[in-house]
């Protein structure tokens, strides 16, 4: 717990100021509790960060060697303390909402994310009443590169201003909803702790340049939903450097958060104003009882959908939407992360639909190593480029990994059993039918 509470926080108080999403809860210390499927980090030392990263090292390395075309997956919460991650949610969480808060006070409340557009004058003005900066502060803020079409301002536009370039947000304060009260925007770090901070950006940094010169595509992993906004803007700011002339780093999108649409939608649209190659691996989510446990105990709103379906049918609305950007710009590049043999259908048929040939290499499928082989091997053996996710490490920590991937998917070993004695009925009609050895 300790590493992911700040220094001032410890010596002064003031963790109860938090949002309770993005507060260190001792409840849910152990982060393993609930997840089923998915390997947990915890912070030791910088030194043990520094191993995670040479580890990661290897199997990128490992990944070029034994494969063209190859994935690594890695985890930001194995290269650096969790507190960052924590903290820089929280601010990212704070001031997109703030701004939603500003649209629905310009009368756009229950609009889509991108379509939601704040007027410069008066989001200037609102801001000078609020007390936040005078509108002399403000004036440069939205002029030229971060100006919006029509003197308006978007979500994109507004996440510009905390870009890590403007430094603007050491100067901003924002309203508390709660208490009304203006808050920094950021904590205050000390200088050891600006220097993790820095220490876990320079090993993300090794590991991209590592999979750029070994041509493997570097797959960020998703995690909890306190760390995740953290984890993808971070991701994102790897794929503006790296993905330039194509998609090398790949974030992930977990389709059982409620704002998975959205999220993916912004995403898509920056990569189409800036030029790059967008990169993103599909999955429904792994910490789904963990979640709600914690948002039921805390006391915030659950993030997960509230039902398989409606993670289902978000999925499918993600998937469509970045195959349609796949077939009008070509700079998308997507991997269908699913066990899920509806899923694959669906995006086949999509595939189908809009021209995309398995041959462009835009769309991939993955599943996990020994589990529906059903699914994998007929895609692989018609054309798709179709990888499957090899889990390693010590026995002792593989083995309960692979145990409860087993026990998670056991209505996946049903459908196994049933492709089987498909199989096995054909392979009994052949030899009746005297055909079992024919050209045919």
């Amino acid at each position: 717990l300790s590493s992911c509470t700040s220094a001032a926080e410890k010596e002064m108080g003031g963790a109860e100021q938090r949002e309770k999403q993005y507060r260190a809860h001792p409840g849910f210390g152990d982060r393993r509790g609930g997840v089923i499927s998915a390997r947990t980090y915890f912070y030791a030392d910088e030194a043990k960060c520094d191993q995670h990263m040479e580890t990661f090292l290897r199997c990128i390395d490992a990944s070029s060697g034994s494969s063209e075309d190859g994935f690594s997956a890695i985890k930001l919460t194995a290269l650096g303390r969790p507190q960052f991650l924590l903290q820089f949610s929280e601010v990212l969480v704070k001031w997109r909402r703030f701004f939603h808060q500003m649209a629905a006070e310009q009368g756009q409340a229950g609009r889509a994310a991108l379509e939601m557009r704040l007027e410069a004058e008066k989001l200037r003005e609102a801001l000078a009443n609020l007390g936040i900066a005078t509108k002399a502060e403000t004036q440069h803020w939205f002029t030229g590169e971060n100006l919006g079409v029509s003197s308006t301002v978007d979500l994109l536009d507004w996440n510009s201003l905390i870009d890590s370039r403007t430094k603007l947000s050491k100067l901003l304060l924002v309203p508390n909803m709660q208490t009304g009260q203006l808050e920094p925007l950021l904590s205050r770090f000390t200088e050891e702790e600006d220097l993790q901070m820095k220490r876990m950006l320079q090993r993300m940094d090794v590991l991209a340049k590592r999979a750029t010169e070994t041509g493997v595509r570097l797959m960020v992993d998703a995690e909890q939903s306190y760390f995740q906004p953290a984890i993808s803007r971070l991701t994102l700011e790897m794929q503006r450097r790296f993905n330039r002339d194509q998609a090398i780093i790949f974030n992930t999108y977990q389709c059982y958060l409620k704002e998975a649409y959205d999220n993916v939608t912004v995403d898509v649209e920056l990569s189409r104003r800036e030029g790059w190659h967008f990169g993103t691996k599909l999955v429904r989510g792994a910490y789904m009882e963990q979640e709600r446990k914690r948002a039921a105990q805390i006391g915030y709103e659950d993030p997960i959908n509230p039902t398989y379906e409606k993670t289902s049918e978000m999925y499918h609305r993600c998937l469509d939407y970045i195959l349609e950007e796949i077939k009008h710009s070509q700079k998308a590049n997507v991997m269908v992360a699913s066990h899920n043999e509806d899923t694959v259908k669906f995006t086949l048929r999509r595939m189908m639909e809009l021209g995309i040939h398995p041959s462009e290499k835009k769309v991939y499928f993955g599943q996990l190593l020994g589990m529906c082989d059903q699914i994998t091997f007929p895609l692989g053996q018609a054309g798709f480029p179709v990888y499957k996710y090899v889990p390693y490490g010590p026995v002792q920590e593989v083995l309960p990994y692979l145990s409860r991937r087993a026990q998670e998917n056991r209505g996946f070993m049903e459908r196994a059993n049933r492709e089987r004695n498909l199989l096995w009925r054909e392979v009994k009609r052949r030899l009746l039918a005297g055909t079992f050895f024919s050209s045919s």
